[in-house]
């Protein structure tokens, strides 16, 4: 006989990111990123984890809330819920919901809660659990700095359907949350709400983020001088988010939105002259950018435009992970060699042969994008590592 699994989905995780919000926390802040072009799709991530749960357990018990929390989704995968919780709102669901549904989950014998979001669902769930109560985190939101998350929705379903068998150890993980108002001026400062027990395979629970520590600042330097002396003349360069890609705007002469997606025209020649086009850019105007200079320049076999991206210490992301403006959308637009990956040996060491990973959103993308790559870690210096896509 299998456990049962509870499941609860924050409908709304992750909307504000390929919007460009850095979060998605309240309702203005939603119904902004609703107005720039994104869309929900924590249901879809849901759906990924249920489908390989399913595919091993297809009689699997799952408790649930109503509606968008859980039983729609559910359903969705063939699966059937057991709904033990109800939202009071028709039309929203609200960090309240998020904790009262944990509880009842865990009331109802739920052997594993499987949540869908990021770390403020993190922080709600908490609040509902028991005292050892087993999670494990589908990522589905913008910033996940915390370390009690699968990889993908995929590595997920696998922990649960694996976790229903009765055959895993637990590790001790950390619930982390930044204030989603400190982000948007730029500042990061994680905080511990949490130790939650999570189940453990290695590859398929992501660690923490970990920031560039200070002594590695000359590193930094030097990573951000080779990404600029790989830059060609007359390209477009989106400079994703994180303390490198600030280096390189800096030598670049120009502003730069310290957890956004910024557009840059790279002019060469003296003092690396550069022009901002676009700041803090959302997925929506990514795309319209580049559908616009394709347009201009139908006759070019090469789109002269490139994303430069730098791994997430810790976790060795280089796509979906803070940077969901660059979304699987907006890798298929740029064509055949859409990336500069840029970071420092140091940064590359710490993940002790891991390999990087990307989670666009598309498996296509990802799919595409695994294999091996060039990252830029200095003036002349490059190393190729291998990308793998989580799922």
């Amino acid at each position: 006989m299998t456990r049962s699994i509870g499941l609860l989905i924050n409908p709304v995780a992750g909307i504000g990111g390929p919007a460009g919000l850095k979060g998605s926390d309240g309702i203005v802040v939603q119904a902004t990123a609703r107005e720039r072009g994104a869309r929900q799709n924590a249901r879809e991530r849901a759906l990924l984890a249920l489908q390989v749960l399913a595919t091993r357990h297809p009689a699997a018990e799952i408790i649930t809330a109503d509606g968008a929390m859980g039983a729609d989704a559910v359903r969705l995968s063939g699966l059937r819920p057991q709904v033990v919780y109800r939202p009071a709102g028709a039309a929203a669901t609200t960090g309240a919901d998020t904790t009262a549904a944990t509880a009842a989950l865990v009331d109802a014998g739920a052997s594993l809660i499987l949540f869908v979001g990021g770390d403020g669902t993190a922080r709600d769930v908490a609040a509902g659990l028991g005292a050892e109560q087993p999670v494990v985190g589908v990522p589905a939101g913008v910033k996940m700095y915390s370390s009690c998350f699968a990889v993908s929705p995929a590595a997920a379903g696998a922990l649960a359907a694996q976790w229903a068998e009765g055959a895993l150890p637990l590790e001790q993980r950390e619930i982390l949350d930044v204030d989603e108002d400190q982000i948007r001026e730029g500042r990061v400062d994680p905080r511990l709400f949490a130790m939650v027990p999570v189940p453990f395979i290695a590859g398929r629970t992501q660690s923490r983020k970990s920031a560039t520590p200070a002594s590695d600042a000359a590193a930094v330097r030097v990573a951000a001088a080779g990404a600029i002396a790989r830059m060609t003349p007359g390209w477009l360069y989106l400079l994703g988010p994180g303390g490198t890609m600030m280096e390189v705007a800096r030598q670049l002469g120009v502003p730069k939105t310290p957890l956004g997606v910024d557009v840059v025209r790279f002019e060469g020649a003296a003092g690396n002259a550069c022009t901002l086009l676009l700041a803090d850019a959302s997925e929506k105007q990514l795309l319209e950018l580049i559908a616009t200079f394709t347009r201009a320049r139908p006759t070019e076999s090469t789109l002269r435009i490139r994303a430069v991206v730098t791994v997430i210490g810790g976790q060795g992301f280089l796509l979906g992970r803070g940077n969901q403006q660059i979304s699987g959308r907006v890798i298929e637009a740029l064509g055949t060699d859409p990336l500069l990956v840029v970071a420092t040996e140091g940064k590359l060491a710490n993940l002790a042969g891991r390999p990087l990973l990307v989670d666009t959103g598309s498996r296509d993308v990802d799919l595409r994008l695994s294999g091996h790559i060039s990252v830029i870690t200095g003036a002349r210096s490059s190393g190729v590592y291998p990308v793998t896509a989580p799922q």
